[in-house]
């Protein structure tokens, strides 16, 4: 008998008490053992913290008011004062110049036409292109969801009026939509009742660019809707009686989640491409606030003479970019079911 006991207890197999892994903690797993993530978010939350501290340097270390013109300053250089607006050499000699990097606290990249600090205004510019592309990745992604999964879950005319909302501005190229209303919006405002937005307001862009990338996420979200209504579990919800609401919330949500946040950071790359470039056009951050895309047109005419000025927030733009594709295919490798963690 007692033999019988120890061989059943060697034979049977061992029953592990450790909970299984959920979808969240195993893509946190794959992602922690990616070096080229880490240091994509790296970099990111670099370039956001500089950016936050935009006010700490510009009083602090540069000492400089971005903002303001200083066509007259003088700076130290090596014991020496040194006009920030210099005789120009170039051509007959007239005009002016703006001093390049100093690589010091002061004008560390040089002065812009304005004779401007354009390490501050980097920054600043930079706070206000993460600022304007986050918020309006927010907007995009609520209303896509809102859009793409009442599509795909309720079907019938829902589907119907909403899919040819999208089919309305799928038929616009996206940048000539976001031109035109950005055209339209800063020469007017919004005047909605009692709220009023003025045409300087970083509202502006914000609601544009939100709107326009609206169907690139709304029809991925209805066809992934539409093939979890033919799922099992979801037609065996259905036999059972329990309500629409309750199968959309605890069962078509979670399912769509990884979805956005998949898209999250994609939207947002995407998102700072079309500040920047509404901003080198002057109809998207209006003066006195800066962006990377005014900062880059303000160096338009420095190409020759002051490349940084422009290079500078062409630079940012890049890295921030990069950072952001980079994060992006990571989660979606990450959260995809069919990846092994090896």
């Amino acid at each position: 008998m007692t033999d019988i006991t120890e061989a059943t207890r060697i034979d049977a197999p061992a029953v592990s008490s450790r909970p299984s892994s959920g979808p969240w903690r195993r893509a946190w797993h794959i992602l922690k053992r990616d070096r080229a993530t880490l240091l994509a978010a790296a970099v990111f939350v670099l370039i956001i913290l500089s950016t936050l501290a935009a006010p700490l340097y510009a009083r602090y270390v540069s000492g400089t008011d971005p903002f303001r013109s200083n066509l007259s300053a003088r700076i130290m250089i090596d014991g020496k004062r040194v006009k920030v607006m210099q005789a120009s050499t170039e051509g007959l000699g007239l005009g002016v110049t703006p001093i390049g990097p100093t690589w010091g606290a002061q004008y560390l990249l040089g002065a812009d036409t304005q004779g401007r600090d354009v390490a501050a205004r980097l920054l600043y510019g930079g706070r206000n292109s993460l600022l304007i592309a986050a918020s309006a990745t927010v907007i995009c992604l609520c209303l896509a969801a809102i859009v793409g999964i009442s599509a795909g879950f309720f079907g019938g005319w829902v589907d119907k009026i909403l899919s040819r909302i999208l089919d309305i501005l799928w038929a616009f190229p996206v940048y000539l939509l976001a031109i035109s209303l950005s055209i339209v919006l800063i020469s007017q405002g919004i005047v909605i009742g009692p709220i009023e937005i003025g045409s300087d307001s970083l509202l502006l862009p914000i609601f544009i660019i939100g709107i326009i990338y609206v169907p690139y996420v709304a029809r991925p979200l209805r066809g992934r809707v539409l093939s979890l209504k033919q799922s099992e579990f979801v037609l065996a919800a259905r036999g059972l009686g329990i309500p629409a609401w309750r199968i959309l919330l605890y069962d078509i949500l979670p399912n769509v989640s990884t979805m956005l946040i998949v898209f999250v950071p994609l939207m947002m790359g995407l998102n700072i491409i079309t500040e920047s470039s509404l901003s080198f056009l002057s109809i998207g951050v209006q003066a006195p606030d800066a962006s990377w895309g005014t900062i880059i047109q303000d160096g338009q005419t420095l190409l020759y003479t002051r490349p940084v000025v422009a290079l500078a927030p062409g630079i940012a733009i890049v890295l921030t970019v990069l950072s952001l594709n980079v994060l992006g295919d990571s989660l979606r490798d990450a959260l995809d079911p069919r990846t092994k963690l090896v």
